[in-house]
């Protein structure tokens, strides 16, 4: 017997009601130019573009939304490198309630300050020695706040699905569906909402090479924690895949590719000279991959989330220099 998964299809439909109007419905970019290069046709669904410039408004959004307006009303607390922190705090904006948010003293400084700039308030800790989930809950506690996490909650990835299930219900079947791979709740949401429309669709993560956790986790059969990852993406310089998104990736996911932190600003660069699109690393290494050659025999329709581009112009050109 199959076993009940955290989140089903109907889940990713309802959260994309309740996101309506409030979240962008991105654009799909494609390429002549790309296309000749992989020997497929690629669509690129661009959450760059996005509210708050990622994916990660989308299930922040949706689970602030469904939080008791008397819990909400007291404020929302949030742990994140920066793409979640900026989706909480927009989120605790729209819905007229205030955000703390736990960050690591090394994330973006553009991200920290566009955290604040939606209202939030910023605490800082070391992500090398500090666990930032207990550091959190602690936070957290302390101020008697509910939790939003970046990915390991039903509410975020059905509403980090949301990407996948637009991108689908707009170009139709996809052979591969190719995405980010961080704590695993965009791959989640996306596996649910494509495999529940088109079970043929094949489902590929992709993690930096230097934090390729959620691929030996997959190849463990269990959860498995690496060093803290020294890597250019910083949004996926995670140590362990979350509990309920390898849940549902173990069984839904089909592989997890890695892109080292060269072939990533490769990506970035062809983003912004041929697609006119800038990318975060991060949100880089779906293409990055694609354009290595580390899919393998591609089938001939491919999606491809970019999932951010919240970088600033000074790291941008510093990257993509090299």
């Amino acid at each position: 017997m199959t076993p009940s998964l955290p989140i089903t299809l109907d889940d990713v439909r309802a959260a994309a009601d309740r996101i309506k109007g409030v979240v962008h419905r991105t654009p799909v970019l494609r390429s002549r130019t790309l296309d000749a290069l992989v020997g497929a046709e690629v669509h690129l669904k661009a959450e760059n573009l996005q509210r708050i410039g990622a994916f990660k408004i989308r299930g922040a959004y949706h689970a602030a939304s469904r939080l008791d307006p008397e819990v909400r009303a007291r404020g929302i607390a949030a742990y994140s490198s920066g793409n979640h922190a900026q989706a909480v705090a927009l989120a605790a904006r729209e819905l007229g309630t205030t955000a703390v948010i736990l960050m690591p003293e090394d994330a973006p400084a553009s991200k920290r300050a566009a955290t604040e700039g939606y209202g939030a308030e910023v605490v800082t800790y070391d992500r090398y020695t500090g666990d930032r989930e207990a550091i959190g809950a602690a936070l957290a506690a302390e101020r008697g706040l509910p939790v939003i996490p970046p990915y390991d909650h039903p509410d975020v990835m059905a509403g980090q699905g949301t990407a996948a299930l637009e991108l689908v219900e707009e170009v139709g079947e996809l052979g591969a569906l190719v995405m980010p791979v961080g704590g695993g709740g965009l791959m989640a949401g996306s596996a649910t909402a494509a495999k529940g429309l088109y079970p043929a669709t094949r489902i590929v993560g992709v993690e930096p090479e230097a934090g390729d956790d959620t691929r030996r986790s997959l190849a463990a059969g269990e959860r498995v924690t690496v060093p803290v990852p020294r890597t250019i993406a910083d949004g996926q310089a995670l140590t362990t895949p979350g509990a309920l998104t390898f849940e549902v990736n173990r069984l839904l996911a089909d592989a997890v590719e890695t892109v080292t932190d060269d072939e990533i600003r490769t990506a970035m660069v062809f983003a912004f000279e041929r697609l006119k699109t800038v990318l975060e690393p991060s949100g880089a290494t779906g293409l990055a991959a694609l354009l290595a050659g580390r899919l393998g025999p591609l089938p001939p329709r491919v999606g491809v989330i970019l999932s951010g581009g919240n970088v600033s112009v000074e790291r941008f050109a510093e990257l993509c220099a090299r």
